[in-house]
């Protein structure tokens, strides 16, 4: 295989990825939703649940390629670029925070600080730094150190329930160095899902996908034989996750140990089927629609906040009562064509086109925004 059919398979499964996330961030209603489109409540995983880990997995194979320029050696020009993509992502994902910029809508004192692309460019830029200077032998040995440590920390300062919500130790650390004012509040209390504890086992998530790089990068040219192993080794984290939820849970909101086993082990095994399909037997101009949605991923990250932002400010009247622009579009057009659980549905599906034709604008004029 050479590489721009690994790429190939790897935008398809990142532009399926992205897919995944337009659809079920945008639902018309969040009092209609299909279950797999829905977040697990706390412990357990859904389909949605393997958006980000996703994500990441995907940064982490990325990056075997992305660094095989500069011989995977430590530099200056390596450093700053580290640096500087990490810091981009996370400024970016506290301007997200802050949008729309207006005082009534947001200060200082109740700002939240992380988020899911401020997560993504801390895991990028501590897994980037990592797989500079450690040997692929030390890697191994350090996924598998975090991991058991990760689990131990949880258990061991937790308390009496120490994968609760409320007792949990990342949210005992957000509170005391973040401060409860700038953590998320969806679920009802100050808990970050994006935490500074939680960050490291994401770190892990990256890690990962590298290791899956490795072998897409290092086997021979037709990768039966490396589809096998890929296939062999995403099954096995799959089994000990499994496992490791007999007394740790799969928890998205707290990255535990095997949650993480657990999805990367799904996103080794989807990869593989990708590159079996699409490289081996050719497949591709059927895949070819998800490779739009591959590119620009910051863009569509960004740009989709924004809109979802922007339309749940702007207000319009309904029967008398002032609903959100949001609102409005799936209780004037969605609901009353397709009823509550399928026009909320057709309301996602809808933004996921929308976005794609964008893209696809994008793609055409040869407009790629990189960082």
């Amino acid at each position: 295989m050479n590489t721009t059919q690994r790429y190939y398979s790897l935008d398809v499964f990142r532009g399926m990825t992205i897919a995944l996330m337009i659809l079920v961030n945008n639902p018309g209603t969040w009092s209609h939703v299909y279950a797999p489109l829905r977040h697990a409540k706390w412990h357990g995983c859904t389909p949605t649940d393997l958006v980000f880990p996703f994500f990441l997995f995907i940064v982490g194979v990325a990056m075997r390629f992305s660094f095989a320029k500069f011989d995977f050696k430590p530099s200056h020009e390596v450093y700053s670029k580290i640096i500087w993509r990490t810091m981009t992502i996370f400024v970016f994902g506290l301007l997200l925070n802050a949008f729309p910029f207006i005082r009534q809508d947001w200060n200082w004192e109740n700002f939240r600080i992380m988020g899911v692309l401020q997560r993504i460019g801390l895991a990028y830029g501590i897994g980037a730094l990592l797989v500079i200077r450690f040997s692929f032998t030390n890697l191994w040995k350090l996924i598998s150190l975090t991991l058991i440590a990760y689990w131990l920390l949880l258990w061991g300062f937790g308390g009496t329930d120490p994968y609760g919500l409320e007792t949990n130790l990342i949210r005992k650390i957000d509170m005391v160095i973040l401060g409860a004012n700038h953590l998320w509040r969806g679920t009802g209390i100050a808990f970050d899902p994006e935490g500074l504890l939680s960050t490291i086992p994401s770190v892990i998530t990256v890690l990962l996908g590298y290791m899956v790089g490795v072998m897409i990068q290092t086997s021979d040219v037709n990768q039966k034989d490396n589809l096998k192993k890929m296939f062999i080794a995403g099954a096995i984290q799959i089994i000990l996750g499994l496992l490791w939820s007999i007394f740790m849970p799969i928890n998205k909101q707290l990255w535990t140990s095997s949650y993480v086993l657990y999805t990367a082990g799904i996103a080794t095994v989807i990869l593989a089927i990708l590159i079996w399909l699409i490289d081996i037997k050719g497949f591709k101009s059927v895949f070819h629609p998800f490779i739009i949605y591959g590119t620009n991923s910051l863009f569509i990250f960004v740009g989709s906040g924004l809109w979802t932002k922007t339309i749940l400010k702007v207000k319009f009247l309904l029967n008398g009562e002032t609903v959100s622009g949001y609102s409005y579009l799936y209780k004037t057009i969605f609901q009353p064509f397709a009823g509550d659980i399928n026009g909320s549905l057709l309301f996602a599906l809808t933004h996921v086109f929308v976005w794609w034709v964008i893209l696809l604008w994008l793609y055409r004029q040869k407009i790629f925004i990189k960082i």
